[in-house]
This record gives structure tokens, sequence and C-alpha cells, in this order.
């Protein structure tokens, strides 16, 4: 059992009020370090309502006035994925311990500069792969931890979506070029297996894009597949699709996963197809419902489910836990800011090898990252 290092009483901001700045800021509110809460939000309504809801003692509209409260010696970055970088300099410039929401940023040179910012100051940032904290991807951590596996040789991955997160994703920005399925969503299942292989260097990236459905309304993408190739031979396959249909039943996200090793194999089944929920009225399940879907996959919702008035999954797993890094000096199994990097120069780089119908090597030459960018 590890005990607590430290003891730190929170003054935590939250920059950003969508979903996940309600969804933290709840969980925070019930901590028992946590002793003020304040929020930025640019749409006032939405911050009036969330501060309400969490009992938030400070609402404003600009994270600069918020950072510069005294109270504050905490952040978390929950604004959409387009404005991290902002408020992250900021409070890295002022020393304040983070949890970023994935990405660090959308361009990858402006990621190479808040990593290179956090690594200067030395500022304890992590970065929200929320699947780290789900016990299914932690009991398959331990077992390729452990050399249960041998040497893993093989792993594919294989992501299902509808097409409410993409179009949602794609309203909200004037750059759709920065939206993929890869950086946005495909990350995920990629951090999980690179986090597996995390003693395996990548050397090259080969992948095509499919732009059918997504292309023509959203000049986006609609699926990606790629391949990675380690230093040592390994090979890991990955595809990702967010273009199913509305009424595809995975109220977000569908995965399987298999891990072959020269002594075993894992596989894990992370479709939800356990529990199925069908039903004559739309629900209000998962990201963003729409009136078309009558079922779902309960428990394809990342950051967890409502139940009984409280989040339950891992977001709840995730929070609690840096808030105990933060105040109590835990240690966690969170995603630090080089790690949370890479994810985004892998997904740029398969982007990148798509669009250009080559293989990429790694890490990305100048000339390439430019081309990401």
């Amino acid at each position: 059992m590890i005990r607590p290092t430290q003891k730190k009483r929170l003054g935590l901001a939250i920059i950003g009020a969508g979903r996940v700045g309600l969804f933290r800021g709840g969980v925070a509110a019930r901590h028992p370090m946590v002793d003020w809460i304040g929020i930025a939000e640019i749409k006032p309504d939405r911050g009036k309502q969330v501060g309400e809801a969490i009992g938030a003692d400070y609402v404003t509209t600009d994270y600069k006035e918020l950072l510069a409260r005294p109270e504050v010696n905490a952040v978390i970055v929950a604004t959409d994925e387009h404005l991290h970088v902002g408020p992250i300099m900021e409070a890295v410039a002022r020393g304040l311990p983070l949890l970023i929401e994935k990405p660090l940023a959308t361009d990858l040179n402006e990621s190479i500069r808040v990593m290179h910012a956090i690594e200067k100051s030395g500022v304890d940032a992590v970065v929200g792969y929320t699947q780290r904290f789900r016990r299914r991807w932690l009991a398959a951590k331990e077992k390729v931890r452990t050399g249960a596996l041998g040497d893993v040789t093989m792993v594919t991955s294989r992501a299902f979506m509808n097409r409410l997160v993409a179009i949602d994703n794609y309203r909200r920005t004037d750059k759709p070029e920065t939206i993929s399925p890869m950086v946005i969503s495909g990350t995920h299942a990629l951090d999980i297996v690179m986090w597996m292989m995390e003693d395996k260097r990548p050397v090259e990236v080969y992948a095509r894009s499919v732009d059918k459905v997504l292309g023509p309304e959203w000049k986006g993408i609609d699926a990606t597949a790629g391949l990675i190739t380690f230093e040592d031979g390994s090979i890991y396959h990955l595809n990702i699709s967010w273009a199913l249909p509305v009424t595809w039943p995975g109220a977000v996200y569908s995965l399987e996963v298999g891990i072959n090793g020269t002594d075993g194999v894992l596989t894990i089944d992370d479709t939800h197809r356990d529990i199925v929920l069908a039903v004559s009225q739309p629900t209000s399940e998962g990201y963003a419902p729409d009136k078309q879907r009558l079922v779902d996959f309960l428990g394809s919702y990342p950051p967890g489910d409502m139940a009984l008035g409280e989040l339950r999954g891992p977001m709840r797993e995730e929070t609690v836990s840096w808030l105990d890094r933060i105040s109590l000096g835990v240690p966690t199994q969170a995603a630090t800011a080089a790690e949370a990097h890479d994810r985004l120069m892998l997904t740029k780089a398969l982007d990148l090898s798509a669009k250009l119908k080559r293989p990429i090597h790694l890490p990305l030459a100048v000339e390439d990252a430019l081309r990401a960018a």
C-alpha cells in the first residue's frame, strides 16, 4: 500500500465548463481536500449553470482572471481541443499543476511548444487519457508488464463510432483539416496500445483514409486504417471509423483489441454489447443524443455513466486519482505530457501517410512535421 507523502489543501481552477468540466467539477466538489473551486467559461450562461450545479465559489469568462486568483493552486483544462494552448501556457507560467484534457494541442508544433514549456518549468502536468483508469485495461497492462505474454509481437485494434461525435467536432471548428478520427478519437485506442508497448520504439507508419461520408459536407475523414512498425520488428495494426450511421448503438466508442506475444495472447472485447438498451422513445444516453437512436450499448460513453445523481466510471476514477496525486502525493498511471505529445505525433503521422499515400518514418522529419501542421 502506498502512503501519502504530503497533504495539500486545494483551490481548483476549472477552465472550460462543457461536459467534461461539469463531470470533473462534480467529482472535485466532493473531494475532501478541495476547499475552493473557480470556473472560467467563455459562455456566461453555461458557466453560471455549471457553477451552480457544482457549488463553485467563483465564475468568470476570463481564464487569466481565474488563474490570477490567490486561492488557485491546481488547474483542470477542459476547453474544446483547439483552445488548450493558452490556458496551459498561462498555468505553466504560474507554476500550477495541471490535469489537461487530451490533446495538448491540435497543431503538432504547438504541442511541441507546450510539452517543452511543461518540461522546462517542472510543473506536474498530466493528460486525460481516461481509459487508463478502467479495470479491463489495467488488467491487460499488468499481464503485459509482468511478461505473461512473453515478448509482444503484434497488436490489433478496431474502433467503431457513429458519426455524432464527428459532426459535433466539425461544427465546433473553423479548421476542419485539424480534425480527424485518428487525432480526436483514435488516439484513445492508440494510447492504450502504446502504453502496453511502452518499451518499444515506433519507427514507421503507413495508413490509408476514406472520406465518402463526412468529406463532401464537412471536409472531413470517415475512417483511417494504419500500421505502426517498431524498431524490433513488432507491429501494431489499427483502424478507427467515426462515420457509422447515427443509429449505430455505441453511444460513443466500441473497441476490440488483440495482443499477441511469443508466449500468449490477450483479447479484449470493449464493444459494450453485453448491456443493450432498446426503447420506444429517444433517451439521453451518450455524447449527443439523437431522436433517431432507440438502441444503445450501455457503458460505451468513455467518461462513464450517470447513476443515482453521480458520474460513475473512469473519469470519476481519474479525477479522484489526480486530486489525490496533487493533494497527497500519491502516484498515478496518468499519461505524461511527453506521452500525450507522442500520441499526437503518431496520429498526425498516420493522417499524413494517408494523405501522401506513402510510409512516414518516425520521428517526423522537419518537412513532414510542417506538412502535418
